[in-house]
């Protein structure tokens, strides 16, 4: 790897990690976009492999920002990824054998409809005093299995699917979710890395460099995050308009257009 591309996964790795403490999700969204197109990895799987791993320690380091600023509720994290980690599992164990550009395809489309759910649920503050309880239980396991499933086939974090699936189960506002995401996003990252390891698809330099840049990040992701929670409904539109962004970008590259 040159000078320039290595400065370019620094770059990417920045963006991601910004990404990552902004909104919870978006990481992977970004992270394998920007490995095929820009820095210039050629197989799909080795990029959602090596974005897997560094998503999954630049969760971790937007997670600990999020915790000091109190945005963490920790029981329903651990629901989320105890369920999910199990579904990530079969997943990417599907996504392996899949195509990789049907597999960027397929994973444009989950993002748009994603992103036109979360544009019509702008505008719900959510319950600040919500939590995980036994009765909730079965509800958060559900949506963290279903969540983990996708994360593990289309080799992403899944905090873009997370954050919903958290607002959707518990009730939590935006800004919970978001930093309770990414419990589970470390978690499954790291889940989906070890398979694609296992394969020899994880290049582990380029891995590193994304690392790097995304602890700059997503410190300033965080502070953003605070700003626009402040403003009902900024947050989340913010995070539809990242999905569909990018979601545009990926499908018409994954059909061959614009190459």
């Amino acid at each position: 790897m040159d000078l320039l591309h290595s400065l370019l996964s620094v770059l990417s790795g920045g963006l991601v990690g910004f990404t990552l403490g902004m909104v919870g999700g978006g990481g992977s969204v970004l992270a394998v976009p920007l490995m095929v197109y820009l820095v210039g990895v050629q197989d799909p799987h080795v990029a959602i492999g090596t974005s897997a791993f560094a998503v999954a320690v630049n969760a971790a380091l937007g997670l600990a920002s999020h915790a000091r600023a109190g945005h963490v509720k920790w029981r329903c994290g651990g629901m989320y990824a105890a369920a999910g980690i199990i579904g990530a599992l079969f997943g990417s164990t599907l996504g392996k054998a899949v195509d990789g550009r049907s597999l960027l395809a397929l994973f444009a489309l989950v993002m748009i409809a994603v992103g036109i759910l979360m544009l019509r649920n702008r505008h719900n503050p959510g319950h600040p005093n919500a939590e995980c309880t036994r009765e909730k239980a079965p509800k958060v396991a559900g949506f963290g299995f279903t969540t983990g499933l996708f994360s593990g086939f289309f080799g992403i974090g899944g905090g873009f699917l997370i954050v919903p699936g958290l607002v959707g189960s518990t009730g939590m506002p935006i800004i919970n979710a978001v930093g309770t995401s990414l419990v589970a996003v470390t978690a499954f990252g790291l889940t989906t890395a070890a398979n694609y390891a296992a394969s020899g698809l994880v290049h582990w330099p380029l891995a590193g460099l994304f690392i790097a840049g995304g602890a700059v990040g997503s410190l300033g992701g965080t502070l953003a995050a605070r700003r626009l929670a402040a403003s009902r409904g900024r947050l989340t539109t913010a995070f539809a308009i990242l999905i569909f962004v990018v979601a545009a970008y990926v499908l018409v590259r994954s059909l061959g257009f614009g190459v």
